[in-house]
């Protein structure tokens, strides 16, 4: 079974994660933050992994660096599971509507770190109580720590809710596709990913 520990202490926040991609259906997320922990639940449920998710930081100053070392944390957790990537499909690809807004994501755990985050302009400037920029580096700093290559298209919506819960629905059945064991092989013409 693909698992992973993760323990992450600074002077900003304190995380402790266990992610499991598979033989796991418990979803246990409380970042202090409740919007993040309903996005989290929802890639995780989609997914259909494990993850218990614990984050104490510092939000009385604002969300930032908790979804920046929750990110981290998560993409460190996913690039321990997944060790040499041997036989995993490595893309992925999701296009989820909610209501109004249309999104996709798309996904090569090719053990090079990019992102590119296209439609934040739909997102209202702030919401859920934060600034919406906190979204995007929480996403460069999962794609960073995970080795992926992460695109994220938001295509239109209205409402900053529906707009990244479709986000992270795509991105829970696109990471879904990429893990998934079906090769005997690394699947890149080098012979290895390297991260």
């Amino acid at each position: 079974m693909r698992t992973a520990k993760i323990k992450r202490k600074t002077k900003e926040t304190d995380i402790e994660l266990v992610l499991k991609l598979e033989g796991s259906s418990l979803i246990k997320i409380k970042t202090g933050y409740p919007f993040a922990d309903h996005m989290l639940y929802l890639m995780a449920f989609w997914g259909g992994f494990g993850l218990e998710l614990t984050c104490v930081g510092d939000l009385e100053i604002d969300a930032h660096h908790s979804l920046e070392d929750i990110g981290l944390a998560l993409g460190k957790a996913l690039n321990t599971a997944l060790s040499d990537r041997k036989g995993i499909a490595r893309i992925g690809c999701a296009k989820v509507p909610m209501d109004e807004a249309l999104s996709e994501v798309v996904i090569d755990c090719s053990g090079r770190s990019y992102l590119v985050f296209n439609g934040q302009e739909h997102l209202p400037d702030y919401f859920a109580g934060q600034e919406k920029d906190v979204w995007r580096e929480f996403f460069k700093s999962f794609a960073s720590a995970a080795g992926i290559n992460l695109h994220i298209s938001m295509f239109y919506g209205q409402n900053g809710h529906h707009l990244l819960e479709s986000v992270f629905k795509s991105l829970g059945l696109a990471l879904s596709q990429a893990v998934m064991c079906k090769y005997d092989i690394i699947m890149s013409s080098k012979g290895s990913i390297e991260l």
